[in-house]
């Protein structure tokens, strides 16, 4: 089966790619999540699919990648019970980071939802968009 891509937001002040970093192997909860089409998402996910890291509010651009290695499950934070979380773990933090300014220079990502939907914190990226900005990221 083939792997998905994703791009994950958090606000740096909030969750960053060094504390991402810092949960080491085991990884950490996506949590928090309370847009339904974020967490439909969210539980599309499957392991070992890749998500770039994005920096949102303070920085706006991608800043690394981690991969899924626990697919959705109740996010604990969600007293509702309604909203999932997945668990991620850090794979890279990127020399260059790619900014949401040059990402909307470039043409052929004008289609992605973080150009048509930019408060949506979990979305997919197709293949194509995906090397794109692996090669704009210097990856």
């Amino acid at each position: 089966m083939s792997k998905s891509y994703w791009l994950l937001k958090s606000e740096p002040d909030v969750w960053s790619i060094e504390q991402q970093k810092k949960a080491g192997p085991k990884g950490a909860a996506w949590d928090g999540v309370r847009n339904y089409q974020a967490a439909k998402n969210l539980k599309s996910m499957k392991l070992g699919d890749l998500c770039f890291f994005y920096h949102s509010n303070i920085g706006k651009e991608i800043v690394g990648i981690v991969e899924v290695i626990k697919e959705a499950y109740l996010d604990k934070t969600d007293q509702s019970g309604r909203f999932v979380a997945v668990s991620v773990k850090f794979i890279k933090k990127l020399s260059k980071p790619i900014t949401l300014e040059n990402i909307k220079k470039n043409k052929e990502l004008g289609h992605l939802p973080l150009i048509k939907q930019s408060r949506l914190s979990v979305m997919p990226i197709d293949p194509k968009s995906w090397k794109i900005l692996i090669n704009m990221g210097k990856i």
